[in-house]
Order: C-alpha cells, then sequence, then structure tokens
C-alpha cells in the first residue's frame, strides 16, 4: 500500500464520482488514499478514459531517491521531464 494523490481540473462529475468510491475528497478536485499498486493503476485508467477535456495529476510514495512518482493527463504548462534519475516539473511558456 502507498499514498496516493489525485488532483483533478475540469472533469466530468462522473469522473469525480469514480474517484470518490477510492478515495477522500479533501478539497475540490483533490482526492487521497493509501492504496495498492493495481489500484493505482485502475484509478490512473478511469482518469485516462473519463477526463476528457479536463487535467490531472497522480502521485504516490515509492522507493525513489524523492520518496514519490507521478504522471499526468491533458493540458497544463507544467511538463514532467527526467534529470539525472530525478522526474522534475519544467514550466511551459504561458501564451500571451
Amino acid at each position: 500500500m502507498a499514498m496516493l494523490v489525485v488532483v483533478t481540473e475540469a472533469v466530468p462529475d462522473r469522473l469525480r464520482g469514480r474517484l470518490a468510491i477510492w478515495l477522500l475528497e479533501i478539497r475540490a478536485g483533490v482526492y487521497v488514499g493509501d492504496v495498492s499498486r493495481r489500484t493505482r493503476e485502475m484509478i490512473w485508467e478511469q482518469v485516462n478514459a473519463l477526463a476528457e477535456e479536463g487535467n490531472a495529476v497522480m502521485s504516490w510514495s515509492t522507493n525513489t531517491e524523492s520518496g514519490f512518482d507521478f504522471v499526468t493527463y491533458g493540458k497544463n504548462r507544467r511538463e514532467p521531464i527526467e534529470m539525472e534519475g530525478l522526474r522534475l516539473v519544467k514550466f511551459k511558456p504561458s501564451n500571451q
């Protein structure tokens, strides 16, 4: 089991309801829980299938240098990158 955090923006209500089955919604669009790897993967499949034009990030505790890992879905200014074995976030320029 590992701590899991999912943050969503502009996703359909049916995805929010689905996430609330497995995780606790502690703020609007912010879900936390302690789940197995298999459940985490199933939750991410649901995000990919139901998020439509919204965006999401899922982060979980793991045995890495930083102590966590994450995946993203949808358009966002934050872009995950790898640097010397660490997963970091790079900001894309804003569209002005």
